[in-house]
């Protein structure tokens, strides 16, 4: 498989970025409880998964993400490229959050991060095994359990996938995280940056999702989805729960990825 040029311009953009990042973290896993939080999720939630591309840490992403949660009510934040400190509060308030690293610079760690107002039971970082560019970083997965009242499991896989390397690699990554969840049935979100970004991966990718029974969110190309050759990058996938409303919100500038927004409803 030939790369396109585009990607191969922006691998030598990634290598320069590199060279002020450590690729390896000295710690993986993170994580902020909050004093106040639920324990359980309520029988309807929402999910915003989106790309922050490291901005989620300034003024005018918290004043963003202040005035959505207005209109749309927030119970996860799924965030992917974002940066974080251990045990140090988000820049938005009253929320719990684990985050798997894959980067660090000074204090700094960046990787997936998954925010919410409830609880966490349980909270496992992974590493993809390959790396970006075969020198590069590994991507970070993470995957949490939350509880509904009935004490019922809610699953939540929170990714950003390989990017810059042959479909051989991707395929491998995406099996990879198929034996991440293989051990847990019922209700499931897995949601990220899949770097879908050819007609292969999509097919790989949707194929695999739908022998475990997982919808797509279905966003269409007139939504905006963050998008390579009119293949779309970012997903919500969900099994095991039922699909209320979904929107794309486009009016950011904070981000070269537009956030996806569902609701769900814990009965089917």
């Amino acid at each position: 498989m030939q790369i396109n040029k585009h990607h191969l311009c922006y691998n030598y953009f990634m290598l320069s970025q590199l060279k002020s990042l450590i690729v390896k973290p000295s710690l993986y896993h993170h994580s902020y409880s909050h004093t106040v939080c639920d324990d359980t999720v309520p029988d309807k939630f929402s999910v915003l998964c989106w790309n922050v591309h490291k901005n989620n840490d300034t003024f005018s992403f918290s004043n963003y993400i202040e005035e959505f949660s207005k209109k749309k009510p927030v119970d996860f934040y799924l965030f992917q490229e974002a940066d974080f400190k251990h045990d140090t509060e988000l820049n938005l308030p009253s929320l719990t959050f684990s985050a798997a690293a894959n980067l660090e610079k000074g204090s700094t760690f960046y990787g997936v991060l998954t925010a919410s107002k409830c609880r966490a039971e349980y909270s496992k970082p992974f590493l993809s095994h390959g790396k970006e560019l075969i020198f590069g970083p590994h991507k970070s997965l993470l995957l949490t359990k939350h509880a509904f009242a009935d004490g019922s499991p809610l699953w939540i896989l929170n990714l950003h996938a390989i990017n810059f390397r042959e479909n051989r690699h991707y395929y491998r990554e995406i099996d990879n995280m198929i034996q991440i969840i293989d051990d847990y049935d019922g209700p499931m979100i897995i949601a990220g940056d899949f770097n879908s970004w050819n007609k292969r991966r999509m097919k790989f990718l949707h194929t695999k999702m739908k022998d475990l029974n997982f919808d797509p969110v279905p966003f269409s190309t007139s939504d905006r989805v963050k998008s390579f050759m009119r293949n779309h990058l970012d997903f919500i996938f969900y099994r095991g729960i039922a699909l209320v409303e979904q929107s794309i919100e486009r009016n950011h500038k904070l981000s070269d990825h537009h956030p996806l927004f569902a609701r769900f409803s814990k009965h089917l």
